[in-house]
């Protein structure tokens, strides 16, 4: 008898030990409910470039999206399954990326449908996403967050949208950190880089004239580290094309 109560004692601290792992202090409490609409909206990717990032991606709520600065970063989720055993799938987890924006709700309680409203940290996961941390019946559950680096498969993206004297250049497939803080760009005919300003989402904007240029492009993450995409946009480029660089974090 002694045996088996020190047995059960070694599994019940195994398992201790690995939910102080989880809610360690890089984890972060929030919520996650899902949706079936568009992975795109919010952040501009749009049809073409959605599905570079897979089938596990997120609306934020306002708390997190950060008026699109979170755009194309990237997240591992677990549900909390000490507080919801019922519901969770045990010593799982998902990668998401930030896709889009979970609007708030003012005319619901913020407990009660207005899960995105302000001040509330919240995932809206596309479907595949929540169906691999919890039963999709549960509707909501408490989840564990926390920020970790983006695996892309090849090059950093750029598409070329609005009209002369305005590039409006949708910047996409971004590894490591995979939120942007800062864009530079240079034509093949400007002296010097130029500061780019963002948009909307993932839209950054130059008001040069770039016509008939080859495009570089330097990129700054959130945490800090930069590469630059020497000439990654060809000289005969056009609006509404997108061009695959040849670098990546």
């Amino acid at each position: 008898m002694e045996k088996l109560i020190f047995i059960g004692v070694l599994v019940l601290m195994g398992f201790l030990t690995s939910e102080l792992r989880v809610t360690s202090a890089d984890w972060q409490r929030a919520h996650a409910t899902s949706y079936d609409g568009p992975k795109g909206g919010a952040c501009g990717y749009g049809d073409q470039l959605i599905d570079d990032y897979g089938n596990n991606t997120a609306a934020l709520s306002m708390a997190l999206f950060n008026d699109g600065k979170s755009c194309g970063g990237c997240y591992q989720i677990v549900c909390d399954a000490t507080q919801v055993p019922q519901w969770c799938h045990k010593r799982t987890s998902v990668t998401i990326t930030v896709t889009n924006f979970c609007p708030p709700e003012p005319s619901k309680p913020n407990d009660n449908g207005g899960w995105c409203n302000p001040p509330r940290p919240h995932f809206d996961l596309s479907r595949p996403a929540f169906e691999s941390i919890a039963i999709y019946r549960a509707g909501i559950v408490p989840i564990l967050y926390r920020k970790v680096g983006c695996q892309r498969n090849g090059g950093i993206k750029f598409t070329m949208n609005g009209n002369d004297y305005f590039e409006l250049v949708v910047i996409s497939n971004v590894g490591g950190a995979g939120d942007i803080s800062n864009v530079w760009i240079k034509g093949s005919k400007m002296e010097n880089w130029e500061s780019m300003s963002k948009n909307w989402g993932a839209n950054w904007q130059s008001s040069r004239y770039l016509n008939g240029q080859s495009l570089s492009f330097r990129i700054q993450l959130s945490d800090g580290k930069s590469v630059t995409a020497k000439d990654a946009v060809p000289s005969n480029w056009r609006f509404g094309q997108t061009f695959s660089s040849n670098v990546q974090f």
